[in-house]
């Protein structure tokens, strides 16, 4: 008969406190609990006889923090910081965690909470020996190693962390899934870099608290039949950090105190961006600029795609003087207009170019790489001396780091692999060329490369990088990023939703995605699926792409892009013709909020703040909104409700019969709501039937908030600094803060800019402006403030 073996369970058989933490000396292995503030404690397990001290990509530095207590008895010891309580149970460490008052947040389960599993890594050696295949994939060329031989390195960790969650909680974050989730309890998410994934390692619960988990391999979140965990592929240690917080606004505020606060974008950032697969040559762009301004429809920038290298020289950071004979004076010309210009830079680049030699004879390519290796601090000050001697030296505003993963080996199958064949996939084309414990972090160090270079070459513009992958503290880089290439369904549109909700929820601000999607019709491979062989001569295509114009609008940044058909707006019909008037509407309203967009991103500097928000973020009372996927608030006072399925056309031109030109909206309880277009009002706590003909997005607006509001102008360098109209939507108290500043630069970091608060009584009936605070260059002395009560 087989004997059971007993575990060996990590009993505590001392405790001491160490420089700012409680150390935990266990029959298997050590335990540090590490407040690092009054609702953020660093929790870090390992088997090894002491703690790495090599501190997380992510993280920033920290001061010691010695402002708690604690207190052990026979069973137990309770760590209490004020606002945050961990009661470590001593027979096998297990922890509970409770809020300053005592309310259970969640906790380990009864057995075996923090897992660590020992495995051998090695490192790959590509010689001569090794076997390596070229491919042609969507992304450019990429090598698939076949075989090679491979050297021990180190002992590493699985690492397994469990939790008992409360059947009514909700869970949001983990970066961005294309599945559709946005509540992520009771599913399972493969949490690493792809084309259509973005992995970030922080996820928020409706029960109080934020777990933000460091380690910068891929990750699994598991909530189903199998557990309720958060595992890590490759660590060296279970390092992890608990955030408490009474709103999820002070959640991201403790997220983004560990990893940096969120740099701000300039005004521009926030117009319209035009961009689609591709611009051929320097005459074209200019020619689509002056287009838009002839029409009358708002821009502010254009993106020039791939290829903008010569022919054949995939990733050179120079531009191909037959089509882009005067790139400065393009450039210049862009500015003249009112407009900016945004490159694609790629992190590969082949053989026989330029910057892959200059690279390969500095040693800053990965082994038998066309890549260069982010890493590497010597690698990436040469990237960014290629990008400013070959781009930014011409006048280039914004970089787009395209393919910022940079494998995606999911894409080198003609047939969608498995999402656990993904993740396995992906990890180990990536642990082939770096140290596996940093496979998920290539795009973090891309991005890095890019910020500082830029910031040491040139203070008066500010960082603007669109990069299609991320991870923990990136936000502090100046990045936006996109939700990749997408297919146009009306199914995909409905699950960019959730998509954006849970990247945001996870503490990065900027994200947007390609209005219209990237692939319209359906090509050979799994991701090439769109539904609209006639592109946007299908009536049914200009209808999703209108509905997808209006969500992108309402996104942090608003940006159309994609291939197998053309984007500017004249392609939709023309003025007096419904999905071009629609689109033109939509997009004077987006420069008509922009003094409320551009104090939203004000905020999200200076107090932590985020614009696209989880209903729960604001409505954490009403259990009724946590599952609800497709709304959203945009900043505190607008709520937006997509529409998400076809109401006048079907794929090919084919009309549609007897289809309402509604869809219900759930207004959330704990405030009276606005209808934007008709203001009318309704109470909160019930479901509506809200009028959505082509031409118009459902928009709420919440009681008590204050509008700012522009005038109609065609580009963000036209908006006034000293006139804004104000429209109060009353029923509550309100208030809101005007942020103004020089626009671009960073004096803001040096506290160069000037904020308003704005305020309603509700009963009084009355709009206090009050005193500006601060001050910045070019800031008018008077300020004239147009009111406007509604109703």
């Amino acid at each position: 008969m087989l004997e059971a073996i007993k575990p060996k369970l990590a009993k505590v058989t001392g405790v001491q406190r160490v420089e700012g933490a409680l150390v935990l000396n266990t029959e298997n292995g050590l335990l540090k609990i590490q407040p690092v503030d009054t609702n953020i404690i660093r929790v870090v397990y390992t088997l090894a006889d002491k703690f790495s001290a090599v501190r997380g990509l992510g993280i920033e530095p920290q001061k010691v923090f010695e402002s708690w207590e604690f207190r052990e008895d026979e069973q137990t010891i309770l760590l209490d910081t004020s606002k945050l309580q961990l009661l470590i149970r001593k027979s096998d460490s297990r922890i509970t965690y409770f809020d300053g008052k005592g309310r259970r947040l969640t906790g380990e389960p009864e057995k075996n909470g923090k897992e660590l599993i020992a495995f051998d890594s090695f490192k790959t050696i590509l010689d001569d020996t090794a076997v390596v295949e070229k491919i042609e994939t969507p992304d450019g060329v990429k090598e698939v190693v076949l075989d090679s031989k491979k050297k021990y390195d180190r002992q590493l960790y699985h690492t397994r962390l469990h939790f008992e969650w409360e059947s009514d909680e909700a869970l949001y974050g983990m970066g961005q899934n294309e599945e559709g989730c946005l509540n992520l309890r009771g599913t399972r998410q493969y949490i690493h870099q792809a084309n259509m994934k973005i992995a970030m390692p922080f996820l928020m619960s409706t029960n109080g608290y934020g777990i933000l988990l460091d380690t910068y391999a891929p990750v699994i979140f598991c909530d189903n039949g199998f557990g309720s965990y958060l595992y890590s592929e490759a660590s060296t240690e279970l390092d992890y950090y608990f955030i408490n917080g009474e709103s999820f606004d002070e959640v991201i505020g403790g997220y983004r105190q560990l990893t940096g606060q969120a740099s701000m974008l300039p005004l521009w950032a926030f117009g319209f961006m035009q961009s689609q697969e591709r611009y051929e040559t320097q005459q074209e762009i200019i020619d689509t600029v002056e287009r838009y301004r002839e029409l009358g429809v708002p821009l502010d920038s254009i993106v020039l795609d791939w290829q903008s290298w010569e022919a054949g020289k995939w990733g050179q950071k120079t531009f191909d003087t037959e089509r882009f004979p005067d790139a400065e004076n393009m450039t210049e010309k862009l500015h003249q207009l009112g407009a900016h210009l945004m490159i694609s830079i790629w992190p590969i680049m082949v053989s026989h170019c330029e910057n892959h030699k200059e690279m390969k004879a500095n040693d800053c390519l990965f082994q038998r790489s066309e890549i260069y290796n982010a890493f590497s601090p010597e690698a990436r000050k040469l990237y960014w001396k290629q990008a400013r001697e070959g781009l930014f030296s011409k006048g280039v505003d914004a970089w787009w780091c395209d393919s910022s993963e940079p494998f995606t080996p999911e894409w080198n199958n003609p047939n969608k692999p498995e999402p656990d064949q993904n993740l396995v996939a992906f990890h180990n084309t990536c642990r082939t060329y770096m140290d596996e414990v940093y496979t998920n972090a290539y795009p973090f160090m891309h991005a890095k490369a890019i910020y500082e270079g830029q910031r040491d070459t040139d203070g008066q513009k500010r960082v603007v990088n669109l990069t299609r992958s991320g991870y923990t503290g990136i936000q502090k880089y100046g990045t936006i990023l996109w939700s990749g290439d997408t297919s146009a369904k009306w199914s995909t549109l409905k699950k960019q939703i959730p998509a954006g909700l849970n990247y945001c929820a996870s503490g990065l601000p900027y994200w947007t995605l390609d209005i219209g999607a990237f692939f319209v019709k359906r090509g050979n491979m799994w991701f090439w699926d769109g539904d609209y062989e006639n592109g946007c001569g299908d009536l049914g295509y200009r209808e999703l792409y209108t509905r997808w114009c209006q969500l992108g609008a309402f996104l942090p940044v608003f940006r159309a892009h994609g291939t197998d058909c053309r984007r500017e707006i004249w392609n939709y019909g023309k003025k007096g013709e419904i999905f071009y008037d629609a689109i033109e509407k939509i997009t004077h309203l987006r420069y008509q909020l922009m003094p409320y967009i551009y104090s939203l991103a004000g905020m999200v500097s200076q107090k932590h703040g985020t614009i696209l928000r989880v209903l729960a973020f604001d409505f954490i009372n009403d259990e009724n909104v946590y599952n609800i996927d497709d709304q959203f608030m945009f900043g505190p006072s607008l709520m937006i409700c997509p529409v998400t399925v076809p109401m006048y056309y079907e794929a090919n031109s084919k009309p549609i019969e007897g289809v309402a030109k509604t869809r219900k909206v759930y207004l959330p309880d704990g405030s009276d709501w606005y209808d934007f277009w008709s203001e009318k009002r309704f109470k909160g706590g019930q479901t509506v039937e809200a009028q959505a003909p082509i031409d118009m997005i459902p928009i709420y607006v919440k009681a008590g908030s204050i509008l700012p509001m522009s005038e109609q102008i065609q580009h963000t360098g036209q908006m006034k600094d000293d006139w804004f109209k104000l429209t109060v939507y009353p029923g509550a108290d309100g208030s809101f803060t005007l942020y103004q500043d020089e626009r671009n630069g960073y004096g803001y970091e040096e506290g160069k800019f000037a904020t308003t608060e704005l305020t309603w009584s509700d009963s009084e009936g009355k709009l206090t402006v009050h005193p500006r605070i601060g001050q910045y260059p070019g800031m008018p002395e008077k300020v004239t403030f147009v009111q406007r009560i509604v109703g």
